[in-house]
């Protein structure tokens, strides 16, 4: 049975050059796409963060998350996921605990160590400190949701004999995301829950539980999933070529996937679909899949998958949402 697992969407609300929408008229159909997806069955939304994108890669999801909160009356928002070195993790824990109580304890936090030089740059941090940097973090915010003084001193971060307030009447679930062992190590020993990109991981991070004592039964997996989802994936895929090209290719020369100088970039969207992380299904193959993840590693409790690609007109996404509800969800449940 399935029917314990979350199925959800996932946003980075990208607007690139070559399709660029009005962003107030983007932001507002996106949100309206997410309303009506809880009506269809979807009962998660996730969002994700980059900064100084050309494309408007969402800088801000915790204000999004904000607004779909108020939009939506059931379904969970999470982040998979915010870039924690980048945040002051008290200013995080303040924006965070604010959506939990305007969305009645509907929100995760998920986070991770981010990659991206420029990035780090801006924010005056070192790539070579993220792991200190997310440590502290996570402690930071767990204890600025505790309702009781903080009283943290590290090596990045110090904070005094303060209260964080209000706290979250619902504390939320703090989820970290990696492909490397070392993060998925770290997700079992001090996270709430892993987040898999695209499945991966999912046998480190038993390994990990396990060699820390810990009980399989404890593991919280929230998964990414990038699955195109079509009665014929093949002509989807065919059809939105350029805009999953975009999406990968992206990520590659940001560096998301290994060194960038070292990587190669893709110009046919099949190559791409072979040797990367999406993978092509109809209903019955989608099912099938998705009921053996769940049967093999139990402690999944979320998969989402990416409601648009950058650029895709909200009618080519709608249709896919439109067949997953109708010929997916209701076989899950």
């Amino acid at each position: 049975m399935t029917s314990n697992v979350n199925y959800g969407l996932w946003y980075d609300f990208r607007n690139p050059a070559p399709w660029q929408e009005n962003f107030e008229s983007f932001y507002a159909s996106r949100l309206g796409q997410i309303a009506d997806a809880e009506a269809l069955g979807f009962n998660s939304v996730w969002l994700t963060e980059h900064h100084f994108c050309e494309d408007g890669y969402t800088p801000s999801p915790l204000v999004i998350a904000a607004a779909i909160a108020a939009r939506t009356r059931a379904m969970h928002i999470g982040t998979n996921l915010m870039l924690l070195p980048l945040h002051d993790p008290v200013r995080m824990a303040e924006d965070a605990a604010t959506v939990s109580l305007l969305s009645g304890g509907r929100f995760d936090l998920g986070v991770g160590i981010g990659y991206r030089q420029l990035e780090f740059d801006q924010f005056g941090r070192q790539l070579s400190h993220r792991p200190s940097l997310v440590e502290e973090g996570i402690e930071i915010l767990r204890r600025s949701w505790s309702g009781e003084p903080v009283n943290f001193s590290g090596k990045r971060f110090t904070v005094g004999d303060l209260k964080v307030l209000p706290a979250p009447v619902h504390t939320p679930k703090i989820l970290l995301g990696g492909m490397a062992p070392p993060a998925i190590e770290r997700a079992a020993r001090v996270a709430d829950g892993f987040l898999s990109t695209g499945g991966l991981g999912l046998d480190n991070y038993c390994e990990a539980l396990v060699s820390q004592g810990k009980s399989l039964d404890d593991g919280n997996v929230i998964l990414g999933c990038w699955a195109i989802i079509a009665e014929d994936p093949e002509a989807e895929a065919a059809r939105i070529a350029d805009h999953i090209l975009y999406q990968t290719n992206a990520y590659i020369q940001w560096g998301a996937f290994g060194p960038p100088d070292q990587a190669t970039l893709y110009d046919d969207v099949f190559s791409a679909i072979e040797n990367g992380l999406y993978e092509l299904w109809d209903a019955d193959m989608a099912v099938s899949k998705l009921k053996t993840l769940v049967a093999d590693y139990p402690m999944i409790r979320d998969i989402h998958f990416w409601a648009q690609f950058p650029g895709e007109p909200l009618e080519s996404g709608n249709r896919r949402l439109q067949y997953i509800a109708e010929k997916v969800l209701p076989r899950l449940r």
